[in-house]
């Protein structure tokens, strides 16, 4: 399984330096959980760039793979994270979904490039 955090998303919907990257799990939904975070994070980030209509199909698209509810257990899960690798909250949820699901998380977050079971890929800004 596979979990693509908020910043793959973005990079994918905008075509910017990574979007092939992501691709590969995005395109794959049979193998793509969506962290429900990730659909906040993502419908308003878009909506800030570009516009609600494109926000929505942007969610639209997240939602072929399978969208995870945060639960008691990765509410829980991701406070212990928080507190030991220093993750913000949206960040802490993210990966606990993704440990949850025994999912790989894609990303190009620097700070979850030393933790187990992610694919990390430094960030590219364009020239």
């Amino acid at each position: 399984m596979n979990m693509v955090d908020t910043s793959g998303w973005i990079e994918y919907f905008f075509g910017e330096r990574n979007a092939s990257y992501f691709a590969t799990p995005i395109e794959k939904t049979d193998q793509l959980v969506v962290p429900v975070i990730c659909l906040y994070e993502v419908f308003k980030k878009v909506n800030v760039v570009a516009d609600e209509a494109r926000a929505l199909r942007a969610v639209a698209q997240m939602k072929q793979g399978r969208v995870v509810d945060i639960t008691e257990d990765v509410a829980l899960s991701a406070a212990l994270i928080s507190l030991k690798h220093k993750l913000p909250m949206a960040d802490s949820l993210i990966y606990a979904t993704a440990r949850s699901q025994g999912a790989t998380l894609w990303t190009q977050d620097d700070h979850f490039s030393n933790l187990p079971n992610v694919r990390y890929k430094e960030a590219r800004t364009k020239s």
